[in-house]
């Protein structure tokens, strides 16, 4: 499995395993997220995606169940994310979905995540969503002290804009280490608009959430584009799943797509998404229908 440098400690695998929806599975056994895991770890995705927010947060607590007296804390480096306060879990007295990015959300948000998985130390914190009223300054020397503290080793965002992210690292000292952006065959638009390019201007891989379009790829409405999946994956010996992560990582900007599903057999094939080559005219191919005509 290929591997990312986002700095000189941390390094993610090339495809990463979201949990997003971990706690949707009917089964949240330890035993039954062990098996989860140790399918990631047998393909060599060492990478685990979290939010303090997914399950209405108890995902982090259900993954941390799950490692607690093993040794997969150390074969593995977890992301999570915060910032979004919904009317839910802990936040379940709050009045209305909001966006807190001050320093005493940061630091009580990573005191949480850490208690909860089990854990000593954060390998990337991600800002989840841009926050309207943030306060770079502020969220910025936050960002800075939870690095300085050892608890986090890199932080990130997600979602952001050129312009989020410039403000933030003007106010930081420690080097912003990626931006999760949504990137799929049917969301494609960061190709062109400048979320992917800016990032490839600093060098900095993006992480793709829902590279496969929350399934929207293998609907009726898009019959075309699943059929030529379908025939590039014959010709691998793959799926058309594996054919859509291909796509994203055929690009030049080191794209991590980062993929979640509950179903131990799926979890197996993620990495077949490396065994297909995929060739210029074959990336152009996929992205002309996706378009619904050929380039200018």
């Amino acid at each position: 499995m290929d591997r990312i440098n986002l700095n000189s400690d941390v390094s993610l695998s090339r495809l990463v395993y979201g949990m997003w929806r971990i706690g949707d599975d009917a089964d949240t056994s330890t035993g039954h997220v062990q098996a989860k895991i140790e399918s990631c770890l047998a393909q060599g995705i060492t990478t685990m995606d979290q939010a303090d927010i997914y399950g209405g947060y108890e995902a982090e607590e259900i993954m941390g169940n799950a490692m607690r007296g093993t040794s997969l804390r150390d074969q593995i480096e977890i992301v999570t994310k915060c910032d979004i306060v919904a009317p839910a879990g802990r936040y379940s007295d709050a009045r209305v979905k909001y966006y807190d990015t001050s320093r005493a959300h940061i630091i009580a948000s990573v005191e949480h995540s850490l208690r909860l998985m089990g854990t000593d130390r954060l390998d990337v914190l991600l800002i989840h969503r841009p926050d309207p009223m943030m306060n770079a300054e502020e969220t910025g020397a936050a960002l800075d002290e939870v690095v300085a503290s050892g608890k986090v080793r890199s932080v990130g965002v997600s979602n952001f804009k050129l312009h989020d992210w410039t403000l933030l690292q003007s106010a930081m000292s420690t080097p912003l280490a990626t931006n999760q952006i949504e990137l799929s065959l049917l969301a494609h638009q960061g190709f062109t608009n400048g979320d992917v390019a800016y990032l490839q201007e600093r060098k900095i891989a993006p992480m793709a959430w829902s590279p496969l379009a929350g399934g929207a790829l293998f609907s009726n409405e898009n019959k075309e584009l699943l059929d030529a999946l379908k025939v590039i994956g014959e010709a691998h010996g793959v799926d058309e799943t594996a054919v859509a992560v291909a796509w994203l990582l055929a690009h030049p900007a080191k794209i991590m797509p980062v993929l979640g599903t509950n179903s131990l057999e799926r979890i197996g094939k993620i990495s077949d998404a490396m065994k297909v080559n995929m060739d210029r005219q074959t990336w152009f191919e996929l992205y002309t229908i996706a378009l619904g005509d050929e380039v200018p």
